[in-house]
């Protein structure tokens, strides 16, 4: 048996400690100096340890990064942005794989332990995205858990053929129905809600819908969401994704919608983009379930990104004006606890008899993290060490897209 202690950790309340690992499980998390530590050790200085980060929304499928600069293309409508992804999906499609692999491997190098991948399903790529995304979640294991989404970007009930390879995504490894904009892009809000409730619930998946919506067409979706989590039973398995509508809603009609939320167990993910947000706090305050993904980086959609879940959490709080200690604690939490619940991760946390999985900030405390989030950062996956950003450039995340993920016989 591998033994080993991480002393001097600074957790998220401030308290220092000492982590015990034995083999791959957290044996014990104790005060600081509190026992002798007989065997090897290793000393954290005093710097932020935290369970692996969250990414919940990203769209691993499309993005550019890792290739040659893409110049954005300014587009209109959800629709004419769409189509001016697929004009230039077919031409960058034949390295979709490496760059892929380049974003999930930056990823997990920042500490990101878990990823919800949204995966284009339509009638042009096929299946082909999710195929490429069960590839990299393969070689992945052990370093990321990913969770895929089949996401009708192109439509349900205007693109024939999309509910079959839907379902078709689901029984190859899917875990999450998508849907996007009903009222708008399918003008057909009750057949597109019904096609994704169904679905999931016939394969006992998730529900994650892109909502862009404002206005009267915002307030329908929202309730007809809502409707249905109740009637399928499935609190607490539902995410809104972006929701802008949210920000823009007279108080009156934000009250009731937030009080269904919070009761229906609806979470809400934001990006914090440029335009209108849902209110983060507002939301939290009444109970709603708020957490955070990265969503498009550096593609037809938008030219900014790194794949930090901490870079991520500032451009929140950034957006949201959570300037406190207080509140920018609640944005970390966007990309940890708060995420992992919204995504049904089982477990999460640093607790005694838990997986020996964490990431270690060269941070003082979690406002620091989110304010200004440091590059140096340690990733810890079962017992050993597979990224030391602190130290040097060594990384054991796999690197390409047929490189499997071969665990490294040695401990830390």
């Amino acid at each position: 048996m591998s033994q080993t202690t991480l002393r001097n950790g600074r957790l998220r309340d401030g308290g220092l400690v000492d982590i015990e690992i034995a083999d791959t499980v957290i044996r014990e998390i104790r005060p600081v100096g509190s026992h002798p530590v007989a065997g090897p050790f290793e000393d954290l200085a005093g710097r932020l340890v935290l369970p692996p980060l969250v990414n919940g929304h990203a769209h691993l499928d499309k993005t550019f990064f890792g290739g040659e600069w893409q110049p954005h293309v300014p587009g209109g409508s959800i629709r004419e942005r769409i189509e001016l992804e697929k004009a230039r999906r077919t031409a960058l499609d034949r390295t979709a794989d490496e760059r892929a692999f380049s974003l999930a491997r930056t990823m997990v190098e920042f500490g990101t332990g878990t990823l919800r991948a949204h995966v284009d399903i339509d009638p042009d790529v096929g299946l082909g995205g999710l195929e490429r995304t069960l590839r990299l979640r393969e070689t992945f294991a052990g370093h990321l858990n990913v969770q895929i989404v089949a996401f009708p970007q192109s439509g349900i009930v205007s693109a024939p053929g999309v509910a079959d390879l839907l379902e078709e995504a689901l029984r190859l490894g899917a875990d999450v129905v998508g849907g996007l904009d009903p009222s708008s892009l399918d003008g057909d809000l009750d057949g597109h809600l019904d096609a994704v409730f169904e679905l999931a619930a016939r394969h006992g998946a998730g529900v994650d819908i892109h909502l862009h919506e404002d206005g009267p067409a915002a307030l329908a979706e929202y309730r007809a969401i809502a409707e249905r989590v109740a009637a399928y039973g499935m609190q607490g398995a539902v995410a809104l994704s972006h929701a802008y509508g949210l920000g823009l809603l007279g108080e009156r009609d934000f009250d009731e919608i937030a009080g269904v939320l919070a009761e229906r167990q609806i979470s809400i993910m934001t990006n914090g983009p440029a335009g209108p947000v849902p209110p983060v706090l507002a939301l939290v305050r009444r109970g709603v379930n708020v957490f955070s993904g990265t969503d498009n980086i550096r593609d037809s959609w938008w030219p900014f990104g790194s794949g930090d879940p901490l870079d991520l959490a500032r451009t929140v709080a950034y957006r949201n004006s959570l300037f406190t200690d207080d509140s920018l604690d609640l944005a970390l939490g966007f990309v940890t606890d708060r995420a992992a619940a919204a995504l049904g991760v089982r477990g999460y946390g640093l607790r005694a008899g838990g997986p020996a999985d964490l990431v270690v900030v060269d941070a003082r405390g979690a406002a620091e993290a989110v304010a200004a989030p440091p590059a140096a950062r340690d990733v810890l996956r079962a017992g050993r060490w597979i990224s030391r950003r602190s130290l040097t450039t060594r990384s054991d995340v796999p690197r390409s897209a047929v490189e499997p993920s071969t665990p490294s016989p040695q401990h830390i």
